[in-house]
């Protein structure tokens, strides 16, 4: 082989090294942009859930609160019932 033959298969092997880092990158991208997705609409259906359970926790303690007053209500009704009671006794 001659000198014009080798510049000409380092060449190739060249262009070849070249094409495959460049299709490597770009699949290596492509793979990452489509993991980054993945985790973008994870964190957002988590966070969905944090803010369903949030105002979950808050509806229970409204009602909570509510069950509180009734039973101070009740309580004191009770109270009353047992006053007029020992009156009547």
């Amino acid at each position: 082989m001659n000198w014009h033959q080798w510049q000409e298969v380092a060449g190739l092997i060249g262009i070849f090294v070249f094409l495959t880092v460049v299709i490597t990158v770009v699949v290596w991208q492509f793979g990452a942009t489509i993991r980054a997705r993945g985790a973008l609409a994870r964190e957002q259906e988590y966070r969905r859930l944090a803010e369903k359970a949030v105002q979950a926790q808050e509806e229970t303690e409204r009602k909570l609160t509510e069950l509180d007053g009734r039973l101070t209500d009740l309580k004191k009704s009770v109270g009353t019932v047992e006053r007029i009671l020992k009156e009547v006794d």
